[in-house]
Parts: structure tokens; sequence; C-alpha cells
């Protein structure tokens, strides 16, 4: 029997405040997805040294990166919008490090919601910071009354997740104001909401997995076959490991 492909999970930050101490903490839509799918998910904390990092990306085989506030624009060089509400600066140093480090790797990884933004900025893309002001004409991405607020998606014919959905009406959750708008060199879109948001991208290197979501087929709006997505991945972690055994 093979072992399971062991898939490292980012998770989020509180700092200390003054009713408690710091800690982490990650949704158990995550990875309860990730044991469905026939992973192992292994949680890691936002640690600062670049050697842990190595070391993380030697000790799994996958990596997931989860959905959480927004990225600050002044580490790509654009300047702050009062929407924003930026991820703590600690995991954010620490995820923006650790996706550098993956995608130089070729590490096999899947970024949902900030996950996807992030995956895209630092393969040299770059975002829209309020789908409001940057593109009026969008539907509305987000509703802070409905936690399950969803609409349609138009999904690329050939992708993943065309394989992953087959034809007809796509329905996902949407719980965003930021969205990609350059897409990275060596990904292509593919899926988009009716109103043209980017909301799925995929690398274009048959030897590297790495997909992106905007939506979060994670979360308890999530419809049944989203687990398949986990699947997929976890599926291609393992062939990868598979690869990489033979080669050795």
């Amino acid at each position: 029997m093979f072992a399971k492909p062991m898939i490292g999970l980012t998770a989020d930050f509180r700092p200390t405040q003054k009713n408690g101490s710091a800690f982490s903490y990650v949704a158990a839509g995550y990875y309860d997805a990730i044991s469905r799918a026939g992973g192992l998910p292994i949680v890691l904390p936002p640690l600062s040294d670049s050697g842990d990092m190595e070391r993380f990306l030697d000790m799994v085989d996958g990596m997931l990166f989860v959905g959480g506030g927004d990225l600050d624009p002044r580490r790509d060089g654009f300047m702050l919008h009062p929407s924003l509400r930026l991820l703590d600066a600690r995991r954010e140093k620490f995820e923006r490090e650790l996706m550098a480090l993956a995608v130089e790797k070729r590490v096999p990884l899947m970024g949902i919601g900030t996950g996807m933004q992030l995956l895209n900025v630092t393969s040299g893309g770059n975002l829209f910071l309020h789908i409001p002001e940057d593109l009026p004409k969008a539907i509305p991405h987000q509703d802070p009354m409905d936690p399950g607020h969803r609409h349609s998606l138009v999904v690329e014919p050939g992708s993943l997740l065309e394989r992953i959905y087959g034809d007809g009406e796509i329905r996902v959750n949407s719980y965003h104001h930021m969205a990609v708008d350059e897409v990275a060199p060596g990904f292509s879109v593919t899926a988009r909401c009716p109103d043209g948001v980017i909301e799925a991208i995929e690398s274009e290197d048959p030897g590297w997995f790495a997909i992106g979501t905007q939506f979060h087929p994670e979360s308890d709006s999530a419809s049944a076959v989203d687990i398949r997505i986990f699947e997929e991945f976890v599926e291609a972690v393992g062939q990868t490991v598979s690869a990489m055994r033979m080669v050795a």
C-alpha cells in the first residue's frame, strides 16, 4: 500500500491581544477536504527562517495555500485601498516567501481565494484591489449578509475544471472584492464569472500541477462535486511523487 501524499497547509495567524495569546488556526474544511481526497494534511505555522521553509517543502509532497484576508499591495508596488482588510503581516511574509520557494521548486500546489491571488502575483501577475471600483459593471462578488452567496461560472474547454464539472451551468460560492487582473506568464484562465472576473487559473506547464480557484471548494457553501478538485490535486501530487521515485 502506498503512503498517502503529504500536503502542507498554510494557516491564518492572530497576534497577541489583550484577551489572549497569539495563535495560528485553519478552517477545518481545508484539511477535511484533503483527508477525504486521500491526502495527509499537515498544518504549517508561519515561521520566519527561510531554512525552515526549505525544510517544510522538502518534507511535504504538495502545498495548499488557504484563503484569508487581503494581500498588502504595497509589497507589489501598489498603494493601499481603504476597502482592504490585510492579512496579518507575519502570515503574509511567511506565505510570500514560501510561495516563491514552491514556485521555484515546482512543488505541486493549489491556491484558494487569497492563495490563488498570491500564486498569481508571485508568478508575475497582478490584482484588481476592489472590484466595485476597478470593474464597475461586474456583478456582486460578495454579500456581507449572505456567506452562501453564489454566482455562475464559464469554464474553459479542455481545462481541469471542465474535466471536474463537465458541461452545463456551474455555480460556485463567492465572497471576495479583490481579483486577478493581469494573469501571470505561464498560466491560463480556466474559469470566469459571466462578468469577466477571473475565478480560476491553471499552470500551462504539463510537468507542474498548479491551480488557483477564487471560489472556495472547501467551504460549507460549496457543492458536493467541489471535492473532486481536491481529488484531482491529491492524485496529481501522488503521480508526481511516483515519478520522482522512478527517476531516483
